[in-house]
């Protein structure tokens, strides 16, 4: 996903917790989706990061010459505008983007 065009604010916003959870039915579970999704984004920026800052890095530079770099501070600087993988995760749960199941509430439909 590009989420360099997420419509997600790149400032904390206060939300109404009561609204958030009303699909789940439960602030904590509603929480633990949100956060596994928001472990999942992470994990796919940094790993994009370093795949492009890789490009760049060369095992006989020194200390100045990494530091110098204009094209890595470009890129870290890009990724430094895009919203935190927390506020990502929760619009991607407002605008229903989301897929997520409880096993254990699908055990207990089955019984």
């Amino acid at each position: 996903m590009d989420y360099k065009k997420t419509t997600a604010p790149r400032t904390t916003v206060t939300r109404d917790m009561n609204k958030l959870c009303q699909e789940v039915g439960n602030v904590y579970e509603t929480v633990a989706i949100l956060s596994k999704r928001a472990n999942q984004i992470s994990m796919e920026l940094k790993k994009e990061l370093d795949t492009k800052l890789q490009e760049f890095s060369n095992p006989n530079d020194g200390i100045e010459e990494l530091a110098e770099n204009k094209e890595q501070i470009d890129i870290s600087r890009r990724y430094e505008i895009i919203p935190k993988p927390t506020l990502i995760a929760i619009q991607e749960f407002e605008d229903h983007q989301l897929i997520y199941r409880n096993p254990i509430k699908e055990k207990q439909n089955k019984q």
